[in-house]
């Protein structure tokens, strides 16, 4: 299971980063078709959280502080996204701000809770 488990994390991060930096490719090779538009963001973000979903498991330890690294930073780079998407101009729909808000703040707190060294006992 342990083996299992690396196999799955090293594939998750790199199909993430793979869609943050090519997702034209990545979904033209998956799936034969063309994106453009709003379905790249949407795929940038999938690749986010896909990249995410990869550090839960590194260093392969089960651990909350583990799980809090990967959800700070999915939290962080969909932030920094948004506002790039945001400040760019194009696709901003009027949830994109408060979105950029919300996972700022959460980023926030969990930079904050993860910096904090952990409870003995």
């Amino acid at each position: 299971m342990r083996m299992l488990s690396k196999l799955c994390a090293i594939l998750e991060a790199i199909t993430g980063l793979a869609l943050l930096v090519a997702p034209a490719i990545v979904v033209w090779l998956l799936f034969n078709a063309e994106i453009s538009g709003g379905t790249v963001a949407m795929a940038r973000l999938a690749g986010i959280s896909l990249f995410s979903l990869g550090l839960a498991f590194w260093p392969f330890k089960n651990t909350m502080r583990t799980a809090a690294r990967a959800i700070l930073s999915y939290n962080l780079l969909v932030a920094l996204y948004l506002s790039y998407i945001g400040i760019r101009g194009e696709w901003v729909g009027f949830l994109l701000w408060p979105a950029v808000v919300v996972h700022a703040a959460l980023s926030l707190l969990l930079a904050r809770s993860w910096l904090k060294p952990e409870a003995n006992g």
